[in-house]
């Protein structure tokens, strides 16, 4: 039964290789050198093609990057190679979380070495090259540390938590630590802003001013109370823009890129961010963190019903069960419930940009805000052509000129 486990498990991983690379492909094939019709007034010819440029390094890159990762994995699995990191903790430890603690320890530092290289050429060569890179070898080894401690911290607590549920409550555990992740995941979304991102950036209130009076009358305008504006220096470690929408209820808050100020007018930040108000009007927020809190109770129902079976870590080539390995397994075994799982998310998710972009068009301005995505889209080197099967496996956003088109309509 363990050889048929593995098998499978390396079938999966293959499959999901596989499809990559197809998906790869096709998207490669919309690329091209000449500046297509429907982009003319969006793109000038110089530009496209740096976006094209741009999409060919990064597929070239992404693609080296997966294959690397696909062979380490299975390396590991064909020569035993997660059993033989098991035993080399059990000589130190016969404690269930300590073990998996130092195993994924282990495992992670080992990952981490692997790809902080490519990790390096991604950052200060290619996105150098292509004028987005703003990042000082000081940041980037200061991300890795902040990132690593926190990984510690974070990951670490609560996969100790997770286990300690296991060990104690036995038929109970997959509802307690639910109970458990779901509080997390609550937490974190109402203090990640507050807590997290300072870690890693400045943010400081948006001043008084032109851009703030027009936020604040919007906001009133559509019964939307807004306390918290923010401005974070994005401009840190890229000159790519962005805003987004963080917590809930009294928590909530807007956080512009200063990137996101810097290139554009007042009337399209309140666009850009009158999209965001209407994710939040239309509940967009409160269904998506329901719908992942119940995937999260789906996964761990199944994850109990085979998580004390020695099998799945047999099948990794370990002499006995482990929580640790089990769960490395399963982890593996599921990937087609998430695949599938994630595109309902992407359906549901590119549905619900389209509803935040009318929200926006009737109630602000849809000229402002195809136009805000259309200085979004060339600042960033976007690729407004992808293949639809591209888009369907891994969009949780329409293509832009898609939205473009929605936007249209609500003009005339």
């Amino acid at each position: 039964m363990a050889n048929t486990i593995l098998i499978i498990i390396i079938a999966l991983l293959i499959f999901g290789f596989v499809v990559e690379r197809i998906l790869d492909f096709l998207n490669s094939t919309f690329w091209s050198d000449q500046l297509p019709q429907e982009l003319e007034g969006i793109y000038d010819s110089d530009k496209y093609k740096k976006s094209q440029d741009y999409e060919r390094v990064n597929h070239k890159f992404s693609t080296i990057t997966a294959t690397i990762s696909f062979i380490a994995m299975l390396l590991m699995l064909l020569f035993n190679g997660f059993a033989w990191v098991d035993n080399l903790v059990r000589q130190y430890t016969v404690n269930p979380i300590l073990m998996a603690l130092l195993f994924f320890g282990l495992l992670g530092f080992a990952s981490d070495i692997l790809s902080t290289p490519f990790s390096i050429y991604g950052t200060f060569v290619i996105e150098e090259k292509f004028g987005f890179n703003r990042t000082t070898v000081k940041t980037f080894i200061l991300d890795k540390i902040k990132g690593l401690f926190l990984g510690a911290i974070i990951g670490g607590g609560l996969l100790a938590l997770i286990i300690w549920i296991y060990e104690s409550t036995g038929p109970y555990f997959w509802m307690i630590a639910w109970a458990a992740i779901t509080l997390f995941m609550l937490f974190m979304t109402m203090f990640y802003s507050t807590l997290i991102v300072p870690l890693f950036n400045k943010q400081t209130p948006l001043q008084e001013g032109e851009l703030r009076s027009a936020i604040q009358s919007f906001s009133k305008s559509v019964g939307f109370k807004l306390k918290d504006i923010y401005v974070i220096d994005g401009s840190k470690r890229s000159g790519k823009a962005n805003a987004y929408f963080s917590g809930i209820g009294a928590k909530k808050r807007i956080v512009l890129y200063d990137t996101l100020i810097e290139d554009h007018t007042t009337s399209e930040l309140v666009a850009v961010l009158a999209h965001e108000i209407g994710h939040y009007k239309k509940k967009h927020t409160q269904t998506g963190m329901l719908l992942s809190i119940l995937q999260t109770g789906l996964m761990l129902f199944i994850l109990s019903l085979f998580i004390s079976k020695p099998m799945l870590s047999q099948a990794l080539g370990a002499s006995e069960g482990s929580f640790h390995l089990g769960i490395l397994a399963f982890g593996i075994l599921y990937s087609p419930i998430s695949m599938i799982l994630g595109l309902f998310d992407n359906i549901l998710s590119r549905k619900n940009e389209y509803q935040a972009d009318r929200f926006a068009g009737v109630n602000y301005d849809p000229e402002a805000l195809q136009l805000a995505l259309k200085k979004l889209s060339v600042n960033n080197l976007s690729n407004l052509r992808p293949h639809p099967a591209y888009v369907f496996v891994h969009y949780s956003h329409p293509p832009v000129l898609k939205r473009l088109e929605a936007l249209d309509k609500i003009k005339k």
